[in-house]
């Protein structure tokens, strides 16, 4: 779709918007969303506020659908029949901008709201472990290092471990979590062998088999989208781990416990300093044809920036706030929209 006709429909879409007050097939007068769960509980708080700050707005509706679903959702096109946005516990990929653009969508504000940790935990007063990535690495693998997956007990994989079963309840494929922790924790650990460097450059796709791969068999249990189905699961359950978003830890602080990732725990202040190896940005993708057709697109944006400070609401429910830099930027992106450079996608 042309630039002409990207404006000709936000144009249509907001004379029809204007002229009928109200949602039909054609029009909708409420801001929609899809995306992480992750990022869902922050932002609803922001709808809530929203809606408070903005009472002549309907409610935003947004689903928890994980962060490839939301993404894809998002890439579908342009019109009032798909979202406007999208949140992701991680980066845009540049083979899902590439889909977007095929679908017309081409032109997107790229905002980070703030950062979170990929938190491994467990029932208040249940096991404990000082992990690392190469622990979890060893633990999880469909085939750690290329070989047979054996371990059924911790003490398998590390000596100094408990002797309990491998438990671990975490998310599904489609989220944002599980790319995270293929990133930042089962990559680290599957590439900490040497041997993994020759397999890599032999065959890349072999490599990303063996590390990323995880097992699936009953040592980890999917849970879907809801983080707070996996709080449920290990605090009936005191050998369980579980992994989730550092903001569900925090909110269930009198349940459960944070275990460390080499030696450091996962806090507000180890996840802001990028000390805690699962710390990772949290985003939120915007259609620029949508600003101007949407009521109440650019009011719900501009309610995170008044939102995502250290010391702002979503702090208190565990977002954790970007570096000053980083925040500066994103205060532009969801004020002036600048649009999205897709040479920074990989």
């Amino acid at each position: 779709m042309n630039k002409f006709a990207k404006i000709a429909l936000a144009s249509a879409a907001t004379i029809a918007l204007a002229a009928c007050g109200s949602e039909t097939s054609d029009t909708r007068d409420t801001v929609r969303g899809a995306g992480s769960s992750t990022v869902y509980p922050f932002a609803k708080l922001v709808a809530e506020e929203f809606v408070r700050d903005n009472p002549d707005f309907g409610s935003p509706i947004i689903e928890s659908i994980g962060s490839g679903a939301g993404i894809a959702e998002f890439c579908k096109g342009i019109g009032p029949s798909t979202i406007d946005f999208a949140n992701a516990s991680r980066r845009m990929k540049k083979s899902e901008y590439d889909k977007c653009a095929a679908n017309g969508v081409d032109d997107i504000v790229e905002i980070q709201v703030g950062l979170d940790g990929i938190a491994f935990a467990s029932a208040e007063g249940g096991i404990t472990m000082n992990l690392t990535p190469e622990i979890v690495y060893r633990a999880l693998a469909a085939e750690p290092y290329g070989e047979e997956q054996t371990a059924k007990l911790w003490s398998d994989v590390d000596s100094s471990l408990p002797s309990k079963p491998i438990l671990v309840y975490g998310p599904p494929a489609t989220s944002g979590t599980r790319d995270a922790l293929k990133e930042l924790v089962l990559e680290k650990g599957c590439d900490a062998n040497a041997d993994m460097e020759a397999v890599k450059e032999a065959d890349e796709d072999r490599h990303d088999q063996i590390c990323t791969e995880i097992r699936a068999d009953s040592a980890y249990v999917s849970q879907g989208e809801q983080d707070n189905l996996i709080v449920q699961k290990i605090t009936g359950n005191p050998d369980a781990v579980g992994i989730f978003g550092y903001s569900y830890l925090e909110e269930n602080a009198n349940r459960v416990q944070g275990l460390p990732m080499n030696g450091v725990d996962p806090t507000y202040e180890n996840i802001s300093s990028f000390d805690y190896p699962g710390a990772r940005p949290l985003f939120v993708y915007v259609k620029k044809a949508h600003l101007d057709a949407i009521p109440g697109l650019k009011e719900y944006l501009a309610e995170w920036t008044k939102m995502w400070s250290k010391d702002g609401p979503l702090a208190k429910v565990g977002l954790v706030a970007s570096p000053a830099d980083v925040m500066t930027k994103s205060n532009a992106a969801a004020t002036e929209f600048t649009s999205l450079d897709p040479a920074d996608l990989k």
